[in-house]
């Protein structure tokens, strides 16, 4: 990695080093490095199925505003071209401020509190988006995608190849019948994915990370997803629930959950995640690594999908 730490260093114009690159965490679609030198330190996000360059330029923007919102927020660094991204020996990689600090606990009420004044200023900001949602976000598989699916699995021996046949004959009609559409009003550009484990808390408080995301969604669809995450999911507190929805709507959030259908992205963003790991898992094409990486991300959502019937009970606490 010393090759790689160098290159990055003189892309960015840090310094002579010397520089240390070593390996933090993986994500479902990164590599995070944390890069070392000069007495500095960096974030590196290795983008292990390439890049769309036109979401990077969404991320940056967004980050940017948000900062001028008073969320704070790890800088994306354009490099000496200029851009916040850079092709690197075949792959591509962005640059971050290194942010230290813990995981957000979600069952703290501060934190509570936090994200949902947090959500309600990213929607203020970004209230008048005309854009289409992208469709991971809008639609899901259709049963003849399972099927072939299914049986690649089937073919290819995986372990979880029967549990997910199971899936498929029991709960994923359910789910799917919940994923529709959104209209043309009440979308916003976001985040898209403010869950814990992208909140990282420090001495100075919270920081919102990981904004690779960033894009058009119906404010109400993304507030649902976001209220299940943070309130516990099928084992949610109607306490925290509350807390969120009522610290977003007093910071003048303009979303507010209807009921089952308003968690249509919530939906969706799970079967589109469990699809595409289930294909990656069995794509001859990636490396062992990855192949292992998302075999143990198919087994760990099949686990923990939402529960319709507990989504509608967690729907109604915001409404009582």
């Amino acid at each position: 990695m010393q090759r790689a730490a160098d290159a990055i260093a003189d892309h960015y114009g840090l310094g002579g080093g010397p520089w240390t690159m070593t390996p933090v965490a993986r994500g479902a679609l990164g590599q995070i490095w944390k890069l070392s030198g000069g007495g500095t330190t960096w974030a590196v996000k290795e983008l292990l199925f390439g890049c769309d360059e036109e979401q990077v330029r969404r991320e940056a923007a967004l980050r940017d505003a948000a900062e001028e919102l008073g969320i704070s927020a790890p800088r994306l660094m354009p490099n000496r071209d200029g851009s916040h991204v850079t092709r690197l020996d075949g792959s591509y990689v962005k640059l971050y401020d290194w942010v230290g600090g813990g995981e957000a606990d979600r069952t703290d009420p501060e934190m509570l509190s936090w994200c949902g004044r947090t959500l309600a200023l990213l929607h203020r900001a970004g209230e008048g988006a005309t854009e289409t949602p992208n469709a991971w976000y809008e639609e899901c598989p259709q049963e003849a995608d399972w099927a072939r699916l299914l049986k690649e699995a089937r073919q290819a021996g995986v372990e979880w190849a029967e549990e997910l046949g199971r899936f498929l004959d029991t709960r994923m009609p359910e789910l799917a019948r919940h994923v529709t559409p959104s209209g043309p009003d009440g979308l916003v550009t976001s985040h898209l994915d403010m869950q814990p484990p992208n909140v990282l808390v420090g001495p100075d408080g919270p920081t919102l990370i990981d904004w690779d995301n960033a894009g058009v969604i119906s404010a109400e669809r993304e507030l649902a997803r976001v209220l299940y995450v943070w309130a516990g999911g099928n084992d949610f507190s109607a306490e925290a629930a509350r807390r969120l929805t009522r610290a977003y709507a007093d910071a003048g959030g303009p979303a507010r959950i209807a009921g089952l259908d308003s968690f249509s992205m919530l939906f969706a963003t799970d079967l589109n995640f469990v699809y595409v790991q289930a294909e990656c898992a069995i794509d001859p094409k990636v490396t062992p690594e990855q192949r292992e990486f998302a075999s143990r991300r198919v087994i760990d959502t099949l686990a923990a999908l939402p529960d319709p019937t507990t989504v509608a009970r967690l729907a109604a606490t915001t409404t009582t």
